[in-house]
Formats: structure tokens, sequence, C-alpha cells
């Protein structure tokens, strides 16, 4: 299985871009916090990192893939979905190297009593870190048979279960994709590369 490609950037254009795709994002994300539009984003070429103080997901599974860059470069990653995801004091970044030095991206939501909510979210990751708890696990099952609207070719390995808890959440990820995220008190700033984790 493949993810969708992950659209190309030049870093020198990072610093002129900046402004615009700020804008864009804002937009974007500020109909998001109403849980107005659908979201699919990925991030060119680069990891991304994720942390929340927990995760609370129902619906989860888990398999291999391949995220593929516009330059056709594969990187292996692991595909998790979860159907319905919480994510409280949910923090993503990303930093880029400019001529300019670091500048990054910094986004947290779910800081208050409402948490980031997720719908359909299918995460690409290359690391994973935290204290997970599973219900009614399975582990070796096929990965076309998962308990989850989204499934993985005939024969790979893959795990599923009812619901997955994970606290103090640190991922580094290819993409991230949902049919719908919520982002309570959602907060987006320009950064000196200042990192989740």
């Amino acid at each position: 299985m493949k993810l969708s490609k992950l659209t190309g950037s030049r870093k020198g254009r990072v610093a002129l871009a900046v402004i615009p795709v700020t804008i864009a994002a804002s937009v974007l994300l500020g109909g998001v916090a109403q849980g107005a539009v659908p979201v699919s984003f990925a991030i060119s070429g680069s990891e991304f990192k994720i942390g929340a103080d927990k995760l609370e997901g129902v619906g989860f599974s888990q398999y291999a893939g391949v995220a593929t860059a516009s330059d056709g470069t594969e990187h292996p990653a692991a595909i998790a979905n979860i159907e319905d995801a919480k994510l409280y004091n949910l923090c993503q970044s990303v930093v880029e190297e400019t001529p300019l030095g670091k500048v990054g991206i910094l986004i947290s939501a779910g800081t208050g009593k409402e948490p980031a909510k997720a719908t359909d979210l299918q995460i690409g990751m290359s690391d994973l870190s935290g204290t997970a708890i599973f219900k009614n696990i399975r582990i070796g099952v096929d990965a076309s048979t998962v308990n989850t609207a989204k499934q993985g070719d005939s024969g790979d390995f893959a795990m599923d279960s009812d619901s997955i808890d994970i606290d103090g959440l640190q991922q580094v990820s290819w993409s991230t994709q949902a049919a719908v995220f919520q982002l309570t008190d959602l907060s987006l700033k320009i950064t000196d590369g200042t990192e989740c984790f």
C-alpha cells in the first residue's frame, strides 16, 4: 500500500513562503476548528513530530506501508488507523533549514477541557513512543482483514484492537490525514525551530 504522494518544496523558498503559508493554514485550520471542513494534509519530504499528553482511540489497526515523496523517494512507514480519536494537549511541529536558519511551524490544540478530535485518522509514521493500552488486541492478522475501514495489502502482517489509549504520546511521522480534524483551542505559530519534543 502506498500513501498519497507527498508534495515537494524547495528549502530555499521556505522563508519567502512563510507568510502565505501561515495565512492559508490559518484559514483552513480556522474552519477545521469549527468541524467544518475535511482535512487531508502531508509534509513534503520532511518528517514532523506529533505529541500529546494522552490519545484515546476507538477502532485501531496498524500495518506496514510506504510514504512516497514527489521525487520518487520511498520511505518505509507504519500505517496506523484510528476510527475516532481524542488527543489531549496536542502538539505538531515541523522544522526546515533555510538561508535564514531554522524556520518551523508549531501547532497546538486541545489544551483546555476539550481535546482535539479526529475521525478516520490515518498516520504514516517512522517512530512512536508512549505507554499504550490495547483492548481486545489481535496481533499477526492479515492486513487486508483488519477491523477498520482502511486496510493493508493481503499477506502483510498487521494488528488491530477495539481501542487504544496512549499516555505520553511522541510520534515522528511522514503524513497525517483525517476525514475531520476538530482542533479545539487552536494555536499556530511560526518559530525559529521549536519542536514538540
